[in-house]
């Protein structure tokens, strides 16, 4: 009966205290606390193979995270040439970093090409205007006027 008593509680009691019975064959764990193939209920072939491909999806994180932050450092680039402001010389590391000619995902490069679509209409109308010389425009409206007056005088008795 204490043998049983024994057995049923005193695995949960290892199991509450982290299994500090002291047993070397049933360490499931090195003493540095790194995974051992025994642990995982794996042959060491098993094991290494499980590790390489921890390893290989690791990377592959890795490259998509630096992937997806050189798209947001390069949408920061656009913008800031777009809106004309200063250069970040993070965002340009950033993008040299993840090697590739990095582009912007499809739906922001919409969003900016209907937007530099806009800015064509607006800027041909507004354009004009900055680039127009307001003093000749000046002095071409009034000469007209006095054009104008002056046929007006000439038609007209009143005047």
């Amino acid at each position: 009966m204490t043998f049983l008593m024994k057995h049923m509680l005193g695995d949960k009691l290892k199991n509450m205290k982290g299994g500090g019975g002291g047993e070397e064959g049933d360490s499931t764990a090195t003493a540095d606390g790194k995974e051992t193939p025994a642990s995982k209920g794996m042959s060491r072939e098993e094991f290494e193979e499980y590790q390489k491909q921890l390893v290989e999806e690791k990377i592959q994180r890795d490259q998509d995270f630096a992937v997806k932050k050189a798209e947001r450092a390069n949408l920061r680039v656009a913008l800031r040439d777009k809106y004309r402001l200063p250069e970040s010389g993070q965002d340009d590391a950033t993008i040299q970093m993840a090697g590739d000619d990095i582009d912007l995902p499809e739906d922001l490069a919409k969003m900016v090409e209907e937007d530099e679509e806009e800015e064509e209409i607006n800027d041909s109308l507004l354009g004009n205007l900055q680039n127009m010389d307001m003093d000749a425009i000046r002095i071409k409206a009034q000469t007209t006027m006095t054009e104008v007056k002056q046929a007006a005088e000439e038609k007209c008795v009143v005047m």
